[in-house]
């Protein structure tokens, strides 16, 4: 399906990690559905190179940031300012539908069929149920829709800084008009939230189709050992029963399709440079090789007497009206 796509967000190389494992398990649960990515110029570009060999279309947009340093710090998240940035997606007029994901999120099956739910829809967040989490949704691009929000978010801001209290406040009615447009919170699991339901997600949990790390520590904060499969931060292990399995799973796309992208990176980018400096040196050694040899003042009398004079070089007027001032003086 041409005209339809999954799209994420990556304000930065970092980010970019997490895009292209979300990229990656779209890949492996075998999406009929493009890929895009939407980039910053924060995103090297060879970290855009390496988006481009998972993903269908790389875009890159100017970073749209809500300043608003007063709600963000009631989250403690002051870096949620730029996921206005998301606002572009609505730009993406060639596709006819889109499903927009989080660069922090993982599919874990097949979700080609969130393309048959309309725009706005999305689950609910696991902190305010009645408000919807704008990590997963369904949308259609349209201009009209993008000018609508920027200037909603120029009139009204967002309750929160981010993009999640602003496409709340614009899609204010998702709550009561159309239970339609409610995704199940299976298509956005939070893997934190399912400790405070603990007997729910062992009911439920083994249906989740689609993970959300929220909070400020990502999957790429942790380590990981290869050999054991087993997540670490700190030298200890971390997270708890529910999150760890979920954290291997990140993990080992990450160490099966994304390393290698980077580790080959990093030798292109490596021998690029090797390359420069022999070249550099080549040039030097060159220009030192082939040194002209100050020619005598006979040779100089001979080319004048020839001819052969250098209107723009060492016989340019300037140089010469330098000279004679110099011997009258």
């Amino acid at each position: 399906v041409t005209d339809q796509a999954f799209v994420t967000l990556a304000t930065n190389d970092v980010y970019c990690q997490g895009a292209l494992v979300l990229g990656q398990s779209l890949r492996n649960h075998m999406t009929s559905r493009k890929l895009a990515v939407l980039t910053t110029p924060e995103v090297s570009s060879g970290m855009r190179s390496i988006l481009h060999s998972v993903f269908d279309e790389v875009v890159e947009v100017d970073a749209l940031d809500s300043a608003d340093s007063v709600r963000l710090a009631l989250m403690q998240r002051p870096e949620l300012g730029v996921t206005f940035t998301k606002l572009h997606c609505w730009t993406l007029t060639h596709y006819s539908k889109c499903v927009f994901m989080d660069a922090d999120t993982l599919v874990l099956c097949n979700v080609d069929e969130l393309f048959d739910r309309e725009e706005f829809s999305a689950a609910p967040d696991s902190g305010w149920p009645d408000c919807f989490n704008s990590g997963v949704f369904v949308f259609r691009p349209s201009l009209k829709t993008y000018n609508l929000l920027l200037r909603f978010a120029a009139e009204h801001g967002s309750f929160d800084g981010g993009d999640q209290g602003l496409l709340n406040s614009f899609f204010s009615n998702w709550a009561t008009a159309d239970i339609g447009k409610h995704l199940p919170f299976l298509y956005n699991l939070s893997s934190s939230a399912v400790y405070t339901y603990i007997p729910a997600f062992n009911h439920f949990g083994r249906d989740a189709k689609v993970v959300h790390f929220l909070g400020a520590t990502k999957p790429w904060n942790y380590k990981y050992n290869p050999q054991t499969k087993t997540v670490m931060q700190d030298g200890t292990t971390s997270g708890s029963f529910h999150q760890l399995p979920f954290l291997a799973l990140w993990w080992n796309i990450y160490s099966a399709s994304v390393l290698p992208l980077l580790e080959k990176l990093q030798k292109v980018e490596s021998e690029s440079e090797e390359y420069k400096n022999e070249v550099a040196h080549s040039i030097s050694e060159l220009t030192i090789h082939f040194k002209p040899e100050e020619s005598s003042p006979e040779d100089e009398r001979r080319k004048w007497e020839e001819g052969r004079i250098d209107y723009r070089g060492k016989d340019a007027f300037e140089r010469i009206k330098k000279k004679l001032d110099a011997f009258l003086h």
